[in-house]
């Protein structure tokens, strides 16, 4: 638990290399901001068909999606992956979440969380910054905010690609199937700590603050209360009794990273029951407690 910049709190190993699952969405969200930052990317309304001709956006379906429907889960993107389709969703993997075969909707239009559409993404990253994603999140992220050299973002054993006439490993964006991230609870809360610094390490800009607005800024279809690959909570559904100002990045296994703009904290909470509601409430109670 960090608070104005210090650890009040922690229990467990919080220098242990866990599996973090789905976390791993809200670090590809960052390597996107920093390519638009740079300007790898003009804008994240651009079809991604503009700057990837690898065959995967070739179809009439597929050219139809910018970057932007990537970080929302709304691409529709059709095709496969490293041996699976994007109607992966079978009970051998995903037990009593498993969902039926439908039919593609418009680009856009349709959120889907989907690990399959989520790796060609991450490949798409891999390409426009013609570097392993990795050797990026390194020198561009957890170097300058002081990150451990003991986590690690591993490929799939057949998720070579050819990029640049260089063999690379394309990572995935979530941690099934052998990939995935896997990182200690502190590295976890120097980079929440980026995020609620607006992007802003010590006298450094790492990231843009326009990209942390951008990211936490709730859109797309629905009534999913979501940014670019981060959890929010603006219309309090996530969790009723903490600020609408809050946000996450999530994975299964209960792992959190939860950023609360207004009592400046950062949470990291990994291998619980899912009692996140309850947990910050208290918190926030115990804060402004102190407070008074």
């Amino acid at each position: 638990m960090i608070r104005k910049g210090y650890i009040v709190a922690e229990f467990g190993d919080t220098q242990r290399v866990d599996p973090t699952y789905s976390v791993a969405k809200s670090y590809l969200s960052t390597l996107l901001g920093l390519a638009i930052d740079r300007g790898r990317i003009r804008k994240i309304t651009d079809p991604v068909a503009e700057y990837i001709k690898d065959g995967g956006y070739d179809s009439p379906h597929n050219a139809r999606s910018p970057w932007e429907h990537h970080a929302r889960q709304t691409s529709e993107w059709e095709g496969s992956m490293f041996g699976k389709p994007h109607t992966f969703l079978g009970k051998e993997e995903f037990g009593d979440g498993a969902r039926q075969s439908r039919e593609l909707r418009e680009p856009g239009t349709y959120y889907e969380y989907n690990d399959v559409r989520i790796n060609r993404f991450s490949l798409s990253l891999l390409r426009v910054w013609s570097r392993p994603l990795p050797e990026v999140l390194k020198s561009e992220i957890m170097d300058p905010i002081g990150a451990s050299n003991t986590w690690v973002y591993h490929g799939y054993a057949n998720s070579n690609v050819l990029e640049d006439g260089k063999q690379m490993k394309s990572v995935s964006g979530g941690t099934r199937w052998g990939g995935g991230l896997w990182i200690n609870t502190r590295d976890h809360a120097r980079f929440g700590y980026l995020m609620l610094r607006r992007g802003k390490w010590q006298d450094r800009q790492v990231i843009s603050e326009a990209w942390i607005q951008a990211a936490t800024t709730r859109g797309g279809p629905g009534n999913v209360d979501y940014g670019y690959l981060w959890w929010l909570n603006t219309q309090g559904l996530s969790w009723p009794d903490a600020p609408k100002t809050s946000f996450a990045a999530l994975g299964a296994g209960s792992n959190t990273i939860w950023i609360d703009p207004e009592h400046d904290l950062v949470v990291v909470w990994r291998w619980h029951r899912d009692l996140g509601n309850e947990f910050f409430r208290r918190l926030i109670a115990a804060v402004e407690a102190g407070n008074r």
